[in-house]
């Protein structure tokens, strides 16, 4: 069954995107970010390009011939793919596909829609039986305790 981890009051999202993906490669796994805004794979794509100036993860778009064999997969709407270890989702929706990964990751911005709409997926996962496991970014709750 696919385990869960919901990532909240996550002030920008790419940032972790970046440091979700690092880690998962240095675990030798294979993530595929999903978004269904084509906006935010542009941004990702340059984003993972770049940063650390330095750095590169070594990634492509899901329509790409070599996206088979790469470690982390920028997917949009509802591209196909062959990874099935890590879903990194963006999108406000559930993806309807996400059973077929061992983990997904959801990240929750600190907009009150983006937070709504990650409260209705919280409950889906959780009224199915999804082992849920929350990771609450909020710098002031970490500096409180």
């Amino acid at each position: 069954m696919t385990e869960i981890d919901f990532y909240t009051h996550v002030a920008d999202k790419y940032p972790v995107v970046r440091t979700l993906c690092a880690k998962a490669l240095a675990q030798e796994m294979r993530v595929v970010i999903y978004t269904t805004d084509y906006t935010a794979a542009n941004r990702i794509d340059l984003m993972l390009w770049s940063h650390p100036p330095t750095g590169f993860l070594p990634h492509c778009r899901s329509d790409h011939p070599l996206a088979a064999v790469t470690p982390v997969v920028i997917a949009h709407n509802g591209d196909r793919v062959d990874h099935d270890e890590i879903l990194l989702s963006l999108s406000p929706q559930r993806p309807p596909f996400f059973s077929r990964f061992r983990r997904l990751i959801e990240i929750v911005g600190l907009d009150e829609e983006d937070q709504r709409a990650a409260r209705e997926r919280y409950r889906f996962y959780r009224d199915r039986g999804y082992l849920i496991r929350p990771h609450n970014l909020d710098k002031r709750s970490s500096a409180r305790g």
